[in-house]
């Protein structure tokens, strides 16, 4: 099993980092929808740091949790249109 749990997290870790690169602000930086996506921004970049402080640590399932996690709130993001991503993306819902 761990070897299952190494795999997806390390495959969850590459899929946010390149989520992150490939997400565009979309809106104002001075609005309101831009403050939320600088949150949603800051919160991915945080579980994407997170996560990787517990791989480091050899804590797999709270990696993996946090590299979720991240994944969940830029995608949250695309999907209520605060990031612009290219149209031939696989990594996001649209």
């Amino acid at each position: 099993m761990s070897a299952d749990l190494h795999e997806k997290t390390n495959r969850y870790e590459q899929m946010l980092a390149d989520a992150l690169g490939e997400a565009v602000q979309a809106v104002p930086e001075e609005t309101h929808l831009g403050h939320a996506a600088a949150d949603c921004l800051e919160m991915a970049e945080s579980y994407l740091d997170d996560g990787r402080h517990f791989k480091d640590a050899d804590d797999w399932v709270n990696a993996l949790a946090s590299f979720s996690y991240g994944y969940g709130w830029l995608d949250a993001g695309v999907r209520m249109g605060l990031f612009d991503i290219p149209d031939d993306s696989h990594l996001f819902t649209m």
